[in-house]
């Protein structure tokens, strides 16, 4: 049953955008603050609400990489983004293949210990990559790669 209250709805919105506010302002104030210079970040006062003057300066630095004004080097970004593009995109389409192949082995053939080593796989693919780093990066540590 739906129900027509106008006071309801009105507070139902009113609660549903003080929610956005809550959860947009500090990716709004990240962004604006990117924008700005870093004296203008560190002075005092509070930061400006509005985007400063220096923004393709810093998306540009931060892409492409470069000497800042104070004689920092900055490392590019864009780079590093197509590497993990590549590593995810790779990762994805192995998961997938070894998936169909696991799959189609074990629906098609009859071997012994099937179930056993379905739900190895199963388990296995259900764990993020997360979980899997730390012992991962200890065997490379201790194969002195």
């Amino acid at each position: 049953m739906i129900e027509r209250r106008p006071g309801l709805t009105l507070t139902a919105h009113t609660i549903l955008i003080l929610g956005i506010l809550v959860v947009v302002f500090p990716v709004y104030i990240a962004l604006v603050g990117s924008t700005q210079s870093a004296e203008q970040i560190a002075a005092s006062h509070p930061l400006s609400l509005w985007p400063g003057p220096h923004a393709l300066e810093t998306y540009r630095l931060a892409l492409l990489g470069g000497k800042t004004s104070g004689g920092a080097t900055i490392a590019p970004v864009a780079p590093m983004l197509w590497v993990s593009l590549v590593s995810a995109l790779v990762i994805a389409v192995g998961k997938i293949v070894i998936s169909l192949l696991s799959a189609f082995a074990i629906v098609y053939f009859r071997f012994p210990l099937r179930n056993l080593v379905f739900w190895g796989i199963f388990i296995t693919l259900m764990l993020p990559v997360e979980v899997r780093i730390g012992p991962t990066y200890e065997v490379v540590a201790n194969l002195g790669l």
